[in-house]
């Protein structure tokens, strides 16, 4: 099945954030506070995807507020923060929406997001992600984590309809 193919089942995106929405990098305030920049052309793929009927979620392995809050202002329901096992919850996802793993797509970043690529019908990381996850990602983007990564791969998705 050509990647064209694949996108045209997607009906749920999921992705990754440290790495994929942001650069990976942590800010820390006087307070001890984490801080994240995320990218405004990743949340206008969101609104694209969200636009065209494609649900977005979030599976991360790290909890914090800023996503909560960023997930809030895209309209994104599915959060699911501080989860070790990417599979099962991927797979709780999918059988909770009813699809096929065929219409899903997974972007993540690092060897944490492995399990993940495993259940989703496409998969993508970001241009600077681990050389793991490259060498079986269906789908490598030109950007990089924080970079617009998501909407290069939203686009992807969305032209091949």
């Amino acid at each position: 099945m050509t990647i064209q193919e694949k996108c045209r089942e997607i009906s749920l995106l999921l992705t990754d954030v440290d790495g994929v929405l942001t650069d990976g990098k942590l800010y820390y305030s006087h307070e001890g506070e984490a801080m994240k920049a995320f990218n405004i052309k990743d949340g206008m793929g969101v609104k694209l995807l969200q636009k065209s009927g494609i649900t977005v979620g979030i599976v991360t392995g790290r909890k914090s507020d800023m996503v909560t809050i960023r997930a809030s202002e895209l309209g994104i329901e599915i959060v699911h923060q501080g989860i070790k096992d990417k599979e099962k919850t991927v797979t709780e996802i999918i059988h909770l929406l009813d699809i096929s793993p065929a219409q899903t797509a997974y972007i993540g970043d690092d060897v944490n997001d492995l399990p993940a690529f495993s259940i989703a019908g496409l998969s993508a990381c970001p241009a600077d992600a681990a050389a793991k996850i490259r060498d079986i990602a269906d789908y490598v983007c030109e950007s990089k984590g924080g970079s617009g990564a998501l909407r290069e791969f939203a686009e992807l998705i969305l032209n091949s309809r």
